[in-house]
């Protein structure tokens, strides 16, 4: 099936690319929206923080979050493109915002409220919520969760980083 709007791309592909635009567009909002929480407290308050033998340098984040966003970018647009796939896609959908959220609160209470405490219950919110977006994606398209796993990896550090913090300080 020809779109109309330009017969030499297929409606299909243009479907796709507005769910890769829509995906892109909902993570980079959350990443710049964290980052912005983040960035003013990381000279001052952060550095003043005890901090555990393996806590990363600074350099590393910047590194690694844009590959993490990435991976969440091309995740949430291969479940968002399988539009037959009924009530999982949905609670694929569902799990995806909710893990979200708790990614960009773990920014607000721990950067931005500065409160540890806080953000050992975020983080391990956060833990719970990219666990449960991983099954939910598994059941429509196993390689979108299988892109999630280097996410949980690094969330999962960063809920035993933040616990180490907290108990230190």
């Amino acid at each position: 099936m020809q779109s109309t709007l330009n017969p030499l791309i297929p409606a299909k592909s243009k479907r796709s690319l507005i769910f890769l635009a829509l995906s892109s567009f909902i993570v980079i909002v959350v990443s710049f929206a964290g980052s912005a929480v983040t960035r003013p407290v990381i000279m001052g308050w952060y550095a003043d923080l005890q901090k555990p033998w393996f806590n990363p340098p600074n350099w590393i984040f910047p590194v690694v979050w844009p590959i993490l966003f990435t991976l969440m970018i091309v995740g949430f647009w291969r479940v968002l493109r399988q539009v037959n796939a009924g009530r999982p896609r949905g609670y694929a959908i569902i799990a995806f915002f909710v893990q979200l959220i708790f990614n960009l609160a773990w920014s607000i209470t721990f950067f931005g409220a500065k409160s540890l405490l806080a953000g050992v219950f975020v983080s391990v919110g956060l833990v719970a919520t990219v666990a449960a977006m991983i099954i939910t994606f598994w059941k429509i398209d196993p390689v979108a969760a299988r892109l999630q796993i280097p996410y949980l990896a690094w969330v999962s550090f960063a809920m035993v980083l933040t616990m180490s913090i907290w108990r230190l300080n």
